[in-house]
């Protein structure tokens, strides 16, 4: 009786191993399970309701809420192009209050006349894509006169 019991000792003892060496191996914290470290997608969490994740001002990063738009101008495509030419003031929240503006290619410091220099490229059935090409100062773009109103409100993608 004794021996049968030392062999279910051992029979369960080396189940409980298998059962742990797979799943140290093949279970979900081993590195050839998809999506190896777990905890590497804490604190990336879905916070935003809806369907479209949030969107963010180019000039001084803060997150727009549902109904906030970043100032700016589109000009005309030239030719048959999808692409089209943009200026981006920033939402008002950088243009109105003492919120740092930086441009996100050369990372100079923007005043409240400065502008990032972007194409827009419009998609059809879709929303614009927006990509940033840089400020005026690493663009060297020319200034806008003073009397050219650059105040269209675009909502950005």
């Amino acid at each position: 009786m004794g021996d049968y019991i030392q062999i279910l000792a051992i029979t369960i003892a080396g189940i409980i191993l298998l059962w742990f060496g797979y799943s140290l191996f093949f279970g979900p914290m081993s590195p050839f399970f998809p999506g190896f470290f777990p905890w590497s997608k804490w604190g990336k969490k879905k916070d935003y309701k809806g369907k479209r994740e949030p969107q963010y001002c180019p000039i001084c990063s803060t997150r727009l809420e549902k109904g906030e738009l970043v100032k700016s101008v589109a000009f005309p495509a030239m030719s048959d192009s999808t692409d089209r030419l943009m200026y981006i003031r920033g939402c008002f929240l950088c243009l109105e209050n003492n919120i740092p503006r930086r441009c996100p290619v050369c990372g100079v410091k923007l005043s409240l006349e400065d502008y990032l220099v972007a194409r827009m490229f419009d998609r059809p059935n879709k929303r614009s894509h927006i990509h940033v090409l840089g400020c005026n100062h690493c663009r060297k773009t020319a200034k806008p006169k003073q009397d050219q109103d650059i105040g269209e409100l675009i909502p950005i993608d």
